[in-house]
């Protein structure tokens, strides 16, 4: 099963870094965000992604062209041009860059990904969230509900911390702790090819237009996901995951 990721967005909430880099772009732990995701899927076999591209889509484009040889050492011939790669690293996954549009609407986008996965069921998700999520127990969720959308549904972070007191003492301190109310839409979908029936246009949104739909028909399900979620909309969310991963406490990595 193909990964699609939805990576042609804007950014606009988080201004400081996207008025440089498409947001998928920007950087946790010295690598985007979009190649946490990815590893994410690749920890359990799913190793062939389509990048739906929009805003700034060159430079995600120069990222994975030089992919191979930033994971190499490298001899470079400067008299011929010639590079001799050595052992390094270097993920085993295929990557297919589809341009879709800077002017395109997320139900665009998802319509279009949907047409090159040739009538094939296939994964989406955004390109600024990262969770500890079982993909195996998504994809058979899915399969059971016999649905043509499958919504991971999370439980939203807190905007602020929380404190529990003991009288005038703080006895537990949590930072953006997970809340216990409510649902929202989480990313991480499975969906089949008819879901391309409710996306009109371009201009279709993803959100507002086809799963409202697509719910009103009785076709979305939602797999509750109640550990780690964390979406990157502002420089706040960038700074908290930076402080995970560098304190090695990322739940969402799942690799080694």
């Amino acid at each position: 099963m193909k990964v699609a990721i939805l990576a042609g967005g804007l950014g606009t909430r988080l201004a400081e870094e996207t008025a440089v880099k498409p947001k998928p772009m920007v950087e946790i732990g010295g690598e985007p965000i979009l190649w946490h995701i990815m590893n994410i899927y690749a920890f359990y076999g799913f190793k062939e992604f389509v990048i739906a591209l929009g805003y700034k889509g060159e430079i995600i484009k120069d990222y994975f062209l030089n992919y191979h040889y930033r994971s190499h050492d490298l001899t470079v011939d400067l008299k011929s041009g010639n590079v001799k790669l050595h052992d390094g690293g270097g993920e085993n996954w295929t990557v297919h860059l589809i341009d879709t549009g800077t002017e395109t609407n997320t139900g665009g986008r998802v319509k279009r990904v949907a047409e090159f996965m040739q009538g094939e069921p296939f994964m989406l998700t955004y390109g600024d969230g990262v969770c500890n999520i079982n993909l195996p127990q998504l994809i058979e969720f899915h399969r059971c509900q016999r649905k043509l959308a499958t919504v991971t549904a999370v439980r939203p972070p807190a905007r602020f911390g929380q404190m529990v007191l003991d009288g005038d003492r703080v006895s537990q301190f949590r930072e953006k702790p997970q809340i216990g109310e409510g649902w929202i839409n989480g990313g991480f979908f499975v969906l089949e090819p008819g879901i391309v029936d409710y996306i009109d246009n371009d201009q279709s949104a993803w959100e507002f237009d086809s799963l409202e739909r697509i719910a009103a028909a009785g076709e979305l399900a939602a797999y509750r996901h109640e550990e780690f979620w964390q979406c990157m909309d502002t420089l706040r969310d960038v700074h908290l995951l930076e402080r995970l991963w560098a304190e090695q406490k990322a739940p969402w990595k799942l690799w080694s």
